[in-house]
């Protein structure tokens, strides 16, 4: 009997997910209201307060199920891809392609993002499962690359920052299906490969270093 009503809690909680997700595609963020969700579901609005605490923890399952249909596309394509430009580049497009049926209210979605105590914040708290898994994505990447031994745990973590940085220009993108931010992944990716490349050498090592502590620094 629980087993009964354990797998209808979790299919009602599917629904007002899957409703949530389908009203953000086609309403946008500020006419999809738990109230509203509720109604498109049909179930009752305290139900759906139950699974869901407030609209901002269903964007949140939004970023969720985005990393994974990143990571899903993201391994498809790097089969078979050796060089790190190229693996970074399928990577990020990946990421990007994954968001796109929510262009239209990413705005709202970055504003929503912003208060440090917000679920959808995605260095908060409440985001470091996706977010270690966005970062794993990254470690995919660079598997089987050419990366020096003292940047190759550092870089998974600094190549999601810099994914976070084309989500931001991403969100503000109006060019034609986002063309101006598929040619700034092509050339970041090609870039990043080669200070990469550069990190290597004897002159530039400190410098990375360097950063690396100021990072650690910053972050403890």
């Amino acid at each position: 009997m629980n087993h009964v009503a354990g797998d209808k809690s979790e299919q009602t909680k599917d629904l007002v997910l899957q409703t949530a997700l389908g009203m953000l595609r086609t309403r946008g963020y500020a006419k999809t209201t738990m109230r509203a969700i509720a109604a498109e579901a049909g179930v009752s609005l305290g139900s759906a307060y139950y699974y869901f605490a407030s609209k901002d923890e269903l964007v949140l399952e939004l970023y969720r199920e985005s990393v994974l249909e990143q990571r899903a596309a993201a391994n498809t394509a790097l089969a078979g891809r050796k060089g790190l430009s190229d693996r970074l580049k399928v990577a990020l497009h990946a990421g990007v392609q994954a968001l796109n049926p929510y262009h239209h209210f990413g705005g709202a979605f970055i504003a929503s993002a912003l208060p440090p105590h917000t679920a959808v914040n995605p260095f908060g708290a409440a985001s470091t499962q996706a977010r270690e898994e966005a970062i794993a994505i990254f470690a995919d990447v660079i598997d089987g690359t050419k990366i020096p031994a003292y940047l190759r745990s550092q870089l998974p973590e600094l190549l999601w920052l810099a994914y976070m940085g084309i989500v931001l220009f991403w969100v503000y993108d109006h060019s034609e299906d986002q063309r101006r931010t598929h040619t700034l992944i092509d050339g970041a990716a090609a870039l990043i490969a080669k200070l990469v490349a550069l990190s290597r050498l004897p002159v530039v090592k400190p410098l990375v270093e360097e950063a690396l502590a100021l990072k650690a620094r910053v972050q403890s």
